[in-house]
């Protein structure tokens, strides 16, 4: 387990994290983590969950209409 002291950063507040969890987050400097709400706790993310379920809207349209699809691209 690693404890995060929260911090101030100019006029706001933050967390740092160390580069153990950035690495196993794989992210750096300058990216986006997004902050989801489960019933276990608060689980911080590189992914946006609204894209992963686009994403899934669209695999289940292409495995259902493939004929369809496959006729388009000829």
């Amino acid at each position: 387990m690693t404890a995060l002291k929260i911090t101030t950063v100019g006029n706001s507040t933050g967390i740092v994290l160390p580069k153990a969890i950035l690495s196993k987050l794989r992210v750096e400097k300058g990216d986006t983590l997004f902050v989801i709400e489960t019933p276990s706790g608060i689980e911080l993310t590189p992914y946006d969950p609204s894209f992963s379920m686009q994403i899934e809207a669209a695999e289940l349209i292409m495995r259902e209409d493939r004929d369809a699809l496959k006729k388009l691209a000829e």
